[in-house]
């Protein structure tokens, strides 16, 4: 089938206001109409521009006439996508006749003249949406209220960004880079059709002591030359508060420790990640007389060669 371009009918640009398309239209009806013109042509030039003007003036049919037309190329034959509903009835307007196949594919062959609630329909396009969390709110879930542009339906028929406030939940146990549907949240329907949806894609701040690796965590633990050579009892941070954790004596720097089920939770709070301490040891920069003495004797007696 053949794709009708209105706007090139019209000649007017794809931004053109309702002034600007009804203008045009009353200009080309004076020169093609068939009782005046002398256009070989002129019937069928002014059956496209009652077709065009028909659809160009009714924010509805414009927005679906845009939206479906958005990735049509020249050359390409035309088809509405699975389940458009064309179906529609007249609520009063006056039958122009003559309209063609696409006009019939797109609004049905009673769409002149408006439509009807119970008529045309389309279901509007889904939205979709970055949000950034905290490993917090992820672990423990949130409401979180939050500002975002959405598309709505002008009075000239075209789609607009506005912002719009919601409030969302988040579910506990989701994870980096997740999608969370918001439904009935994302572009207006048409013609009573529903509201598309919103998709959220989850993504964690930042975290001053952890880093995130699927559910489990990673902090970098600091411990004293002497706690990893003695052994130690040391306090970890964790996403429900510090707990204690032994160090076994003789640790080396890069050590792994694990604390199971410490990670971040799984849907529902099942299946949990773990946490990983890995060891750290901090030398000071700055000794005491007395710290500067024990070191040294330490060397002296110490009979650990680490480079042999």
């Amino acid at each position: 089938m053949e794709y009708k371009d209105y706007y090139q009918i019209l000649g007017v640009e794809r931004s053109a206001d309702a002034n600007a398309i009804k203008a045009a239209y009353r200009k080309m009806a004076r020169k093609y109409h068939p009782d005046v013109s002398k256009e070989k042509d002129a019937e069928e030039r002014f059956k496209d521009l009652q077709e065009a003007y028909e659809v160009l003036k009714d924010p509805e049919k414009r927005a679906a006439y845009d939206q479906l037309g958005a990735n049509w190329r020249p050359g390409q034959d035309f088809r509405p996508p699975p389940g458009w509903n064309p179906s529609g009835a007249p609520h009063g307007g006056p039958d122009l006749g003559g309209f063609s196949d696409f006009f019939d594919s797109l609004f049905g062959a009673q769409g002149r003249g408006g439509f009807r609630s119970s008529g045309f329909q389309a279901h509007g396009e889904d939205s979709e949406a970055a949000i950034s969390i905290s490993l917090e709110d992820a672990a423990q879930g949130a409401q979180k209220n939050i500002t975002l542009e959405i598309p709505a339906l002008g009075p000239d028929g075209r789609m607009h960004r506005q912002p719009k406030n919601l409030q969302v939940r988040i579910p506990k146990g989701v994870t980096e880079g997740q999608r969370l549907r918001i439904a009935g949240q994302g572009g207006p329907g048409m013609g009573g059709g529903p509201n598309g949806d919103l998709y959220l894609h989850i993504r964690f701040l930042a975290h001053p002591k952890f880093r995130v690796e699927g559910r489990d965590l990673y902090h970098d633990l600091h411990i004293t030359p002497w706690e990893a050579a003695l052994g130690a009892s040391v306090e970890v941070p964790t996403l429900e508060g510090a707990v204690r954790m032994k160090i076994p004596a003789g640790s080396s720097c890069g050590k792994k420790l694990r604390l199971g089920g410490k990670g971040l939770p799984g849907p529902g709070g099942k299946t949990s990640g773990d946490l990983y301490a890995i060891l750290q040891i901090v030398v000071p920069k700055t000794l005491s007389e007395k710290e500067t003495a024990l070191f040294t004797q330490l060397a002296e007696v110490s009979t650990f060669h680490p480079r042999r």
